[in-house]
């Protein structure tokens, strides 16, 4: 009885151990994420005003390549109370793993995001002037074809895909007081206005997100020649060494008073001590930055995302693979996570 009773257990276990090899359990159904858009100067969920607050991580194909291209990630991304992520593409690395291969990298990126209930940010992540094809170091370099074509492949692989939520058409641009050649407001704007142009045309419905000049700072332009495009956003890239505190005065003449007419989104901040790894200008402060700047976007409903969520890349928000936060990002988890 003994050995019978044993060898039916046997075959229990062995029979439900191969049926969970040939059928996994069902996975957790992938979270719905509604499509946003803008009306006015707010981006809107369902018709109710959203406003975003999130996390840079590294370019995509670094992560892969370290293997941390994975749902961890996301989920400590999610964790830390981001809604919002955001993927820096750089040319090279574009060029270097090729189309195909980067669009599969990106497609497991996207589906980890609405896994977890977060937007994604697609960026072009080149520095430098677009008009001349100078940047400000070898791995920004693109031309505008390369530009364009980008953005046209982009806006066909995800123009049904509601995760993606936004295009954001080049990182920072820059003439680094020259060295780069010279490019007008208009010449910038009638750049970007090509760029909107293939992204409606291939039916894709993420926002686009446009830069203002002085490494994405400065929108003054804005004022009297906005885009000729509806639906879009502008961005800033307000760190603190861009001016002196107190900020707030300065960053409204800048870049805040384009929020009472059309949505703006911050799509990099961050501080970091003069002693901590990595600091360098622009971003050298303390808390002070943080908590100016979070209270300034709170109070305009401006949404922002914080660089960077990476232990190499300055100002890291952890140091290391534990994610043990630094000095920002102990601050930055706190500001998230109480919204």
């Amino acid at each position: 009885m003994k050995r019978t009773s044993s060898f039916i257990a046997i075959f229990i276990i062995s029979a439900l151990h191969a049926w969970g090899q040939a059928t996994p359990p069902p996975a957790t159904p992938p979270v719905e994420m509604e499509t946003v858009s803008v009306e006015g100067n707010n981006f809107v969920v369902n018709g109710k005003p959203i406003v975003f607050k999130g996390l840079n991580i590294s370019d995509p194909d670094k992560l892969a390549t370290e293997g941390r291209w994975n749902e961890r990630h996301f989920r400590e991304v999610k964790n830390w109370g981001a809604n919002i992520v955001r993927f820096p593409v750089h040319p090279t690395a574009w060029r270097k793993r090729g189309e195909k291969a980067y669009l599969a990298l990106l497609d497991k990126g996207v589906a980890m995001a609405r896994a977890q209930g977060l937007y994604v940010i697609i960026d072009w992540h080149s520095i430098g002037n677009l008009r001349t094809e100078m940047y400000q170091a070898k791995n920004y370099e693109t031309t505008r074809k390369e530009t364009y074509e980008f953005w046209r492949t982009i806006a066909r692989h995800y123009k049904d895909n509601s995760t993606v939520a936004f295009f954001e058409l080049f990182n920072e641009p820059t003439t680094m007081g020259g060295e780069l050649g010279t490019c007008s407001w208009e010449e910038w704007k009638s750049m970007m206005e090509e760029i909107i142009g293939i992204i409606r045309a291939c039916k894709a419905t993420a926002i686009p997100l446009v830069a203002g000049f002085n490494w994405a700072y400065d929108l003054k332009e804005v004022a009297n020649n906005p885009v000729k495009a509806e639906g879009i956003a502008y961005v800033s890239h307000p760190y603190p060494q861009k001016k002196q505190p107190p900020w707030e005065s300065q960053w409204t003449e800048d870049w805040g008073y384009v929020a009472k007419k059309y949505p703006v989104m911050l799509t990099e901040i961050g501080f970091s001590g003069a002693e901590e790894k990595g600091a360098h200008i622009p971003v050298i402060s303390d808390e002070s930055y943080g908590d100016a700047i979070t209270k300034y976007t709170s109070d305009r409903g401006i949404s922002y995302v914080v660089w960077i969520f990476d232990p190499n890349w300055a100002p890291m928000m952890f140091s290391d693979w534990n994610y043990t936060p630094t000095r920002q990002g102990k601050y930055f988890k706190q500001a998230l996570k109480k919204n």
